[in-house]
């Protein structure tokens, strides 16, 4: 899963965990609305303009209080005038001035938001029923295509990135799922990225919060494990035994070519068994000792 993964919508998993968008037109989505902010205005159009600006004119100051709109650091204004968008940028942030008898003004928030993803019943590629949910942040990066290109961008994010969230989770063995969260988030957050770049929202960031399992499953792993954990214990303690084994039997061959070191432990075995003064032993002393003592 290390290697770099490519959608067919458009974007791309680095093995750093970065999105990039593909170059490849052809696979990048197409706005549906075209703007006509560039089209000269008709005679019509340019009528209610003069109108508008000589009511205004006409009854200043008052028409200050209509006129003028604050808008914050993390706002922008979308004007359109008469239905059609103004040929200029977002306004804002600041004092903006329009003309409230022909423009209307859609304020778009640019900060970071998020939704929760509900919890979703997926049938995974091993044949296993799992509960998934999650959490999605995103943000407004065109205030004009979020206005324009998608009646609601949180509801229409929202959706798709549950039904991606379903069909991205069902190519995945379970194990899989459970081993590689943070992939199957940057799965869903390639896809997202790319499909909603029409509508002027980037999605910052994918996260799983949990993946349910039913419990029956859950007692199987759990005895899975258990089973795991006794087999490198026994494997353990097995490898302790041959050692232990083996370091008597090196003991074993210094003491046959060595009397005097078989000696030496006979003697200390006796200190150890001395330090007991409530019990009395009868044990037989070597001859060749007591012949060497009486030397």
């Amino acid at each position: 899963m290390n290697n770099s993964t490519q959608s067919q919508t458009g974007a791309a998993i680095e093995p750093s965990g970065s999105i990039v968008a593909f170059q490849d037109e052809s696979l990048q989505p197409q706005r549906n609305v075209k703007t006509s902010e560039n089209k000269p205005p008709n005679c019509v159009e340019k009528t209610f303009y003069i109108l508008s600006l000589f009511l205004a004119v006409i009854t200043f100051p008052i028409s200050l209080f209509v006129c003028l709109r604050i808008l914050s650091e993390y706002q922008r204004g979308v004007i359109l005038r008469l239905g059609r968008l103004r040929p200029k940028p977002p306004c804002g942030p600041g004092v903006v001035f329009y003309l409230p008898c022909i423009d209307t003004m859609r304020i778009i928030d640019l900060r970071t938001t998020s939704f929760d993803l509900d919890t979703q019943e997926i049938l995974t590629k091993d044949m296993v029923t799992i509960n998934i949910d999650g959490v999605v942040y995103y943000s407004i990066k065109s205030p004009i295509d979020a206005l324009l290109q998608v009646f609601d961008p949180t509801e229409a994010t929202e959706k798709l990135a549950m039904t991606t969230l379903r069909n991205v989770a069902g190519t995945h063995k379970l194990m899989d799922l459970l081993a590689s969260k943070e992939y199957l988030s940057y799965q869903i957050e390639a896809i997202l990225y790319n499909s909603t770049e029409p509508w002027g929202v980037r999605v910052e960031r994918v996260e799983i919060k949990e993946i349910g399992i039913p419990d029956q499953l859950k007692r199987a792993l759990a005895v899975e494990q258990e089973a795991m954990r006794e087999a490198k214990a026994k494997v353990a303690a097995a490898q302790g035994e041959r050692d232990a084994v083996r370091a008597l039997k090196e003991a074993a061959d210094i003491m046959e070519t060595n009397p005097i070191a078989l000696q030496l432990r006979y003697l200390q075995t006796l200190n150890t068994i001395c330090n007991d003064n409530t019990r009395s032993y009868v044990f037989p002393f070597p001859v060749d000792i007591v012949k060497r003592m009486m030397k």
